[in-house]
């Protein structure tokens, strides 16, 4: 399960992403870190922390965030938080997402491996800072890494 959860932290550390918003600089949203949470029955709970910069010259309002993963082209990890703030002009903030990961999830990851699957993890990262309004925030980043040489259903270097 220690692994895994590396696994995880190294996707997460390598997302990054821009949240559009009408007329002005998309927000530039990164990883900033990533904690244990309990889970309960058959799930792995995380709290995420993003940071949002805002390169633009007036405050960015948002009462809400969202976070979807996909690795390998398979759902993995979502979720929600009910939180208010601001991002203020030509600055920064951090906001917490809990995220949850289901045992199937984990088991199509592992299983992928273990049949002979690249160890290359492509990943999709979407998300949404709502405004209070119809539309919102969005950030979508893309973006692949190779597990460490080393960990189960890695293939050897060749020489």
């Amino acid at each position: 399960m220690s692994r895994l959860l590396l696994l995880v932290l190294w996707t997460l550390l390598s997302l990054g992403g821009c949240a559009s918003l009408g007329g002005n600089d998309p927000l530039k949203v990164t990883l900033a870190g990533i904690d244990p949470l309990p889970g309960q029955g058959m799930e792995v709970r995380m709290a995420v922390k993003l940071r949002i910069q805002n390169p633009n010259d007036q405050a960015v309002d948002f009462d809400g965030v969202s976070l979807d993963l996909a690795l390998r082209g398979q759902d993995f990890a979502s979720g929600v938080a009910d939180t208010r703030g601001s991002v203020p002009r030509f600055g920064e903030t951090v906001v917490t997402v809990p995220v949850t990961v289901s045992a199937f999830a984990v088991a199509r990851q592992v299983l992928s491996l273990a049949s002979g699957d690249d160890s290359k993890f492509e990943f999709v990262a979407r998300g949404k800072l709502s405004d209070g309004s119809f539309g919102g925030s969005r950030f979508e980043s893309t973006g692949s890494f190779d597990l460490p040489a080393g960990f189960p259903g890695t293939t050897a270097p060749r020489n």
